[in-house]
């Protein structure tokens, strides 16, 4: 089973790419508290992909409050040296905005499609 669940914020804003004929990606940092002793945060890369890319990319910045279920991808890359490169990242299958614009709205969810 392949399955991720966080809440965190995000690290940065969203940058979203067109990679296609209708084919949108969205890509962000999320900062996920650490509980206990080695408080502090872990950074993760996200990416959500078409219809929740542009969701994403319209309603959410820098520091806004976020929970993500996906899945983890692994990548690896030559970079310009030469180097090999790796990373791994989610790819969200569900993103719920948790900051409220006010006390009276539900939180919105993005979800792929």
């Amino acid at each position: 089973m392949n399955s991720v669940s966080l809440i965190g914020n995000l690290a940065t804003d969203v940058e979203l790419k067109d990679v296609g004929p209708d084919k949108k990606v969205a890509t962000f940092l999320l900062a996920v508290g650490r509980p206990g002793r080695d408080a502090g945060a872990d950074f993760v890369s996200v990416s959500a992909w078409d219809r929740q890319a542009e969701v994403c990319g319209e309603y959410l910045a820098k520091g806004s409050r976020v929970g993500v279920d996906g899945r983890l991808r692994s990548r690896s890359w030559e970079d310009a040296d030469g180097k090999r490169r790796s990373a791994i990242e989610i790819v969200a299958n569900r993103i719920e905005f948790l900051d409220s614009r006010s006390r009276d709205e539900a939180p919105f969810e993005a979800v792929a499609s």
